[in-house]
């Protein structure tokens, strides 16, 4: 197991909050740019030649396709994405972390990959943007204990708590969507830009995806499932303003909840 020595995106991330507070200006995009290309030189450096898997991109792609369609249940997915080591990321990680909460469950959120916590104790949404997204849930009646169930469109830590790549989450998709399949919800919450862009496509930003309903598609789903985008918890601890439009938007999905029936009965 190789030393983390990338650069750690919250910390990041929070000096930009306090620099735009102060009223500097900082374009975010140049910025995570920059850290993503400063990761990518550190990564490189540190990965040993033994863990350069030999397969092609493809040919991992193409394993995963292969291993997710050979799984009938969840724990038979979940020894496939644990055994699997087509993707780089596993090679630092500590973990994979696969999922949480109730299996069978209407509603299923996906984020966008374990971070620095999740990676220590092998579940998602663990440290305190997991705390938020429970007192998030818990405000119109949902619990990861009760009726919800919890994964991520990536399986392993990325260094330094960076976005995975669109490599990555290509890697991951095949296991995701059997995930989604095997699961059948009847709604799909998805934690920031990053697991709708995997799982729908889009390229569009956050800001105009939450307050929307879109739909995901699957030949292993007999209907299309709906999906409401909402800001990923780490985001509202740095900017707490946006919680009322995210309370708006927990609002919209409770809303559907009614419609399609299954509004949990101990709501708040």
């Amino acid at each position: 197991m190789q030393t983390d020595t990338s650069i750690d995106t919250s910390v990041i991330h929070a000096l930009s909050d306090w620099w735009e507070e102060s009223g500097v200006s900082v374009d975010r995009r140049r910025l995570d740019q920059l850290i993503a290309a400063a990761n990518k030189k550190l990564q490189d450096k540190s990965i040993p030649v033994s863990g350069v898997h030999t397969a092609s991109r493809s040919g991992a792609i193409d394993q995963a396709k292969m291993l997710a369609r050979s799984a009938d249940t969840i724990d038979s997915l979940k020894a496939h994405v644990e055994n699997f080591e087509g993707c780089e990321l596993k090679q630092q990680a500590k973990s994979t972390v696969f999922a949480d909460g109730v299996a069978d469950a209407d509603i299923m959120v996906i984020g966008e990959g374990p971070g620095r916590d999740e990676d220590a104790v092998g579940k998602p949404f663990v440290g305190p943007a997991g705390h938020l997204l429970d007192r998030m849930l818990a405000s119109i009646g949902l619990s990861r204990d009760t009726n919800t169930y919890i994964t991520n469109v990536n399986f392993w830590r990325p260094p330094g708590n960076r976005n995975p790549s669109e490599e990555e989450l290509n890697i991951c998709r095949p296991f995701v969507n059997r995930h989604i399949a095997l699961v059948k919800p009847r709604m799909i919450i998805a934690a920031g830009a990053v697991p709708v862009k995997s799982l729908i496509g889009t390229d569009d930003g956050i800001m105009k995806l939450r307050g929307r309903k879109l739909t995901l598609s699957l030949d292993e789903l007999k209907e299309p499932v709906p999906v409401f985008p909402i800001f990923h918890p780490a985001y509202l601890l740095r900017r707490p303003a946006e919680k009322a439009r995210t309370w708006s938007d927990l609002l919209q999905i409770l809303r559907f909840m009614e419609q399609l029936g299954i509004a949990p009965q101990n709501r708040p």
